[in-house]
This record gives C-alpha cells, structure tokens and sequence, in this order.
C-alpha cells in the first residue's frame, strides 16, 4: 500500500528515485558492454569521452544559466577539480573493465568502493571506524578472494581484476571528496567536474571515432544521456535520503546487471564464486550502513 501521508511521500519519492537511478545505471553498462561486442573499437575510453560530453550538454540544459551550475568553480576550486579528474579516471576504468571482464564481474569489483572509501575517510577525515566494521571489511576482502578466484581454486586475478579494484578505490576518493564538497558546492557543479575532465581524460581518443559505425555513436550518445540521469535522479534522492541508506540500494545494481549479463549476453560464475561475491557485497553493505 503506498504511503498517503505528507510526511511519508518525501522518503517514499527518494526511495522511488534511488531504486530508479540502480537501473538506470545498470541500462548504462549493459548498453556499453553491447556497444563493444558489436563495434571493437568503441572500448571503453571513447565510452568516457561520449559520457563527458554528453553528460556537459545535459548539466548545462538543466542546471545553466544561473539554475545552480557554477563553471567558473570548474577551475577556480582546486577540490572541484580534484574530484572531476580522479572522478575522470575512475570512470575511464570502470568502462575498460565493463569491456575486458563482464558487465557482472566489473560492477561487483567497483562496489567494493565503499570500503576503500571508509578507510580513505578514516585517513583523511579522521572518521572513526568501528571494530564491527574492520571485521566486516575483512570478511569483504575473504570473499573477494573467492570471487576472484578460478571455481575455488588458487587465486589468480588478471590484471582487469586489478584495475577494478584500483578503480574501486579511486571511486572511494571520490565519494569522500563529495563529502567534503556537499555543503560548499551545489550538486550540478560536483558533477559538471566530473563530465568536464572525463571529457579532457579521454580527448585523446577522438581520432578513434570515424572507426565505429553510426550504431557504435548511437548507442554510446544513448548511454551517455541514460547515465547523465542516473547520476542527476540519485543526487536528488540523496536530498532526503542519507548517504548509508542510498548506498545500501545501490548495492542492488551488481544484481540487477548480473541479471542483465545472464539473459543478454550469457555471463556465467560458478556456485562458489557466486557465495564470495555475495559475501563481499553483504560485507560491504554492512560497512555503509554501520553507524
């Protein structure tokens, strides 16, 4: 039965827009992985460079002209630009990991990022961490080990495996740098950085784009545009929903696009890779969530 009072509807509509920012992310990378099967060359540097330049042209329609969007903080705040180029880079690997390992596998590695993020804030913020929080980011790290592993056996990790978890750990960063930000900066100016020098990381890969077929560009301009709103509906739901309880949703998305891999592109873990990944997303959701 949906909520009727007043004061039910806010958690209600931001609950509503989490769970609806889950798919439009996970429709973001199962159009990428589609994109690259079909048309080689559209890896994932020219799915960054579309995703900057897209994601300026979104920001600026919605937010410009005096609606929140400040550009000239693009450059003058040294931490708005910080978060835009390790945001840059994070998103760079994520896609070049979506490519070489699987839309499931990439997406279960890069949620692992919340941990990295406590410990970065631990670090940097001087935020306490909990015992019950240690022991649950070591279990994460047990059943990583697991998934990562070949059906059980000796762990051995390619270095996309890596990556991801390099990746991982820069989105960490990020979303301490958020952190920091979300009283000084309006929402449209953090992610306007991010857009900006994803766009001037990945430039280089221009002289690719006469290589992909005009499917390639239409399918790159679509997932483009789908997560430029996953990334705008998410912010808005953080505005009455706290950070643990939006990440803890979020958790949902390697679900989401596992199903996604499974009946589109035929992705497959075995029963034992399956229970270490399902421990280090347990693990990790308890780390958001933990007071």
């Amino acid at each position: 039965m949906l909520p009727t009072n007043d004061d039910s509807l806010p958690g209600y509509r931001s609950l509503v827009l989490m769970l609806t920012s889950v798919v439009l992310f996970a429709v973001n990378t199962l159009l990428i992985r589609a994109v690259a099967l079909h048309a080689p060359a559209a890896d994932g540097w020219l799915a960054s460079l579309f995703r900057g330049g897209v994601g300026l042209a979104v920001v600026f329609a919605l937010y410009g002209n005096g609606r929140g969007l400040q550009p000239e903080r693009l450059f003058a705040s040294k931490l708005v630009a910080l978060r835009g180029i390790i945001g840059g880079i994070a998103i760079i690997i994520y896609y070049v990991t979506i490519v070489k390992l699987g839309a499931a596998r990439a997406v279960i590695l890069n949620l692992t990022y919340p941990v990295f993020g406590t410990l970065i804030a631990a670090c940097w913020l001087k935020e306490k961490i909990s015992r019950r929080a240690i022991c649950w980011m070591l279990a994460g790290l047990g059943g990583l080990a697991v998934f990562l592993s070949d059906d059980g056996k000796l762990l051995k990790p390619s270095a996309y495996d890596l990556l991801a978890l390099l990746g991982a750990a820069t989105a960490g960063w990020v979303v301490v740098i958020i952190r920091k930000l979300r009283h000084e900066e309006h929402p449209a100016t953090i992610y306007a950085s991010q857009a900006l020098y994803s766009l001037a990381i990945a430039s280089p890969t221009v002289v690719k784009l006469p290589q992909i077929p005009s499917m390639a560009w239409l399918g790159l301009i679509i997932a483009a545009i789908v997560v430029s709103h996953a990334q705008l509906v998410m912010t808005r739901a953080y505005q009455t929903m706290s950070v643990a309880k939006g990440s803890s949703i979020q958790m949902l998305l390697p679900l989401v696009t596992g199903i996604g891999g499974f009946f589109f592109f035929g992705e497959r873990f075995h029963t034992i890779e399956i229970l270490g990944a399902t421990l280090t997303l347990l693990a990790t959701w308890r780390v958001v969530v933990a007071k």
